[in-house]
């Protein structure tokens, strides 16, 4: 059994975190385990309140498991602030684990910036050149950026952007424009669109956290990484055209699909 590993902040509402993760994990056969780096208060609508764990538990979770499991592949989500950021950095500098997916959770969905400007310089600095690969949405790419992702044109120049600024991998998630689904993939020598039908649905809480786990995942599997994208984004679409509302809010999509039969 192949193990995959987490490391984010537990949504209490059960649509994204590492309960996304976890699910998504399993969807493809894995061993799920987690480093939990916040417990928030949230549910479809909102999120109310959170806390953020400290550096050490963090990093002795991710102690505890990589030093009696072998892990495929780790993902990382929210981190919280700059301590975690830092002693995420530093862990994930010592592993021997093959493959880390970095979904750098720095702007809520609204636009508000969720960290300051000292613990995304540690995110730049510290993380990513750490990382397989980048999956920023548009909102993410402008803050890493400091200019508007408002284009196709646009996220293929920042894809290599980001590649020139030491990120050896990225995925720049175009969910956010009209049209269909677009996501550009760039590893400094292929530029590849990846394009799905957009799904006509609110229920898209927790899509990030699902293909950055979805692509870990795959890549735990043995795949290779553009293989292992494009199997990411095939899975994510088909969990959105399954998706499912409770609460009041936007409904989870639906992690589990390749398991059940509906």
């Amino acid at each position: 059994m192949k193990v995959a590993l987490t490391i984010a902040g537990s949504d209490s509402g059960g649509g994204a975190g590492i309960q996304a993760d976890l699910r998504t994990f399993a969807a493809h056969g894995l061993h799920g385990t987690c480093a939990i780096t916040a417990v928030t208060a949230q549910n479809s609508v909102r999120v109310t309140d959170y806390v953020a764990l400290e550096p050490r538990m963090v990093v002795a979770q991710i102690d505890a498991v990589t030093s009696d499991m072998t892990v495929a592949a780790a993902k990382t989500g929210m981190l919280a602030n700059r301590a975690i950021i830092e002693a995420v950095a530093r862990a994930a500098a010592a592993w021997t684990i093959p493959h880390l997916v970095v979904d750098p959770v720095m702007v809520a969905k609204g636009g508000d910036r969720l960290l300051d400007h000292e613990a995304e310089q540690a995110y730049v600095e510290r993380l990513f050149p750490l990382a397989t690969v980048l999956t920023p949405n548009l909102s993410e790419t402008e803050a890493l950026l400091g200019g508007p992702v408002r284009t196709l044109d646009d996220m293929k120049a920042a894809a290599r952007e980001l590649h020139r600024r030491g990120v050896r991998s990225v995925v720049v998630k175009g969910g956010h424009l009209p049209g269909d689904a677009i996501d550009v993939f760039f590893d400094g020598t292929r530029m590849e669109e990846l394009r799905a039908p957009r799904i006509d649905t609110a229920n898209t809480h927790g899509t990030g956290c699902t293909y950055a786990s979805a692509i870990a995942s795959r890549l735990a599997m043995g795949e290779e990484l553009l293989e292992a994208v494009r199997g990411a984004k095939v899975y994510l679409t088909e969990a959105i055209r399954r998706s499912y509302s409770v609460g009041h809010g936007h409904g989870p999509v639906d992690h589990l699909h390749p398991l059940t039969a509906r």
